[in-house]
């Protein structure tokens, strides 16, 4: 019998690109060769596609995929060249330019089966802002906040801070992940830093009530039957879990699963059920929640193509509730497909 192509993407343009490699890495690692052949496709910093591997059976330990400073420019394609018949795409991208919907709708113009949330979902998920208001809608409950586009008036967007949050607060870039260009500011001084740096990252920003909270992550899965694992926890040592502690340090830990409340648990789980339908979800995301001392907890964000090293917290979750690695990705593989044929068949 055949094998089944799966076509890795991996790199992109944003900020995250670094991450991408591990998830990419790390994937082509735990395939099931038996039933795919991986073909993996670099996208560069300046954006371009690059022919990369192909691998029939699982590579040696030493074997590491192209980056932006071992790129062969010669193996440079179009991008509409990745297109093969009957093959499914894990676009194992993030941020910009990558898990945003930009190449969601590529993918959907070359008509090829890929990994994920579609279009719209994954571009309303991407932007923080966005996501707060679809939330709010769906009586998600979520930290308070000042929204910050530029053009506006920072000194009265600074203000407003000042009358309806209280410090210390965190400044996000609206589209950015993996804690890229977050930072926490406790006066207003950091505040004007921290918005400063936000804006190098995105023309939107989020400015959020901080909060005194364990970290809690639920994994989802699914299309029209949506499944959650029990939650974990991410266990830092460090004030701030940015991402040099996440990525480079490895100053955290993970609790799974997570010792809270039984009754709260089912609740994150549901509300996370919730916040995927609201927001249009398929396939998979990761929900991440902040729970307080005294059993409040908030949704923080839902991220569509969360981090797919064999040490991320996503693939981990699903290991706990009895899902391999492999068979994850097989899982995601049938997924994706069961959502383009349903998403063809609409095309009447």
């Amino acid at each position: 019998m055949s094998k089944e192509s799966l076509i890795l993407l991996y790199g992109g343009r944003s900020a995250e690109r670094e991450v991408s490699v591990l998830s990419a890495e790390s994937l082509m690692r735990a395939v099931n060769y038996d039933r795919f052949s991986v073909k993996t496709y670099f996208i560069t910093q300046s954006g371009d596609f690059i022919k990369t591997q192909v691998f029939h059976e699982k590579p040696a330990e030493h074997e590491r995929l192209m980056t932006n400073d071992t790129v062969v420019a010669s193996q440079k394609i179009k991008p509409s060249d990745i297109y093969e018949e009957g093959a499914v795409v894990f676009p194992v991208l993030h941020g910009p330019m990558g898990e945003d919907g930009s190449v969601q709708g590529f993918l959907e113009v070359l008509k090829m089966p890929y990994v994920g949330t579609n279009i719209l979902s994954s571009s309303v998920a991407m932007d923080k802002i966005t996501t707060k208001r679809v939330l709010e809608s769906a009586g998600i409950p979520q930290v308070a906040y000042v929204a910050l586009v530029e053009g506006e008036d920072i000194e009265a967007k600074i203000e407003e801070v000042n009358k309806s949050l209280s410090y210390p607060v965190f400044v996000k870039p609206a589209n950015m992940g993996s804690s890229v260009g977050i930072s926490k500011a406790d006066n207003q001084e950091d505040l004007r830093s921290a918005i400063t740096l936000a804006f190098t990252y995105d023309s939107r920003i989020l400015i959020e009530q901080g909060v005194d909270a364990r970290e809690i992550e639920v994994g989802i899965l699914g299309n029209s039957d949506v499944k959650t694992t029990l939650p974990g926890e991410v266990v830092k040592d460090v004030a701030f879990y940015d991402y040099d502690a996440k990525y480079i340090d490895n100053k955290i830990s993970m609790a799974i699963p997570a010792e809270i409340d039984p009754l709260i648990m089912e609740r994150m789980r549901d509300d996370a059920v919730t916040a995927f339908r609201a927001l249009g979800g398929c396939g998979l995301s990761r929900c991440d929640f902040f729970l307080t001392a005294n059993g409040d907890f908030y949704l923080n964000e839902l991220n569509t193509m969360p981090g797919f090293t064999q040490w991320s917290m996503y693939p981990l979750l699903w290991e706990n509730m009895g899902l391999s690695y492999a068979d994850l990705i097989e899982e995601l593989v049938s997924l994706a497909k069961e959502v383009f044929a349903k998403r063809e068949s609409h095309l009447i």
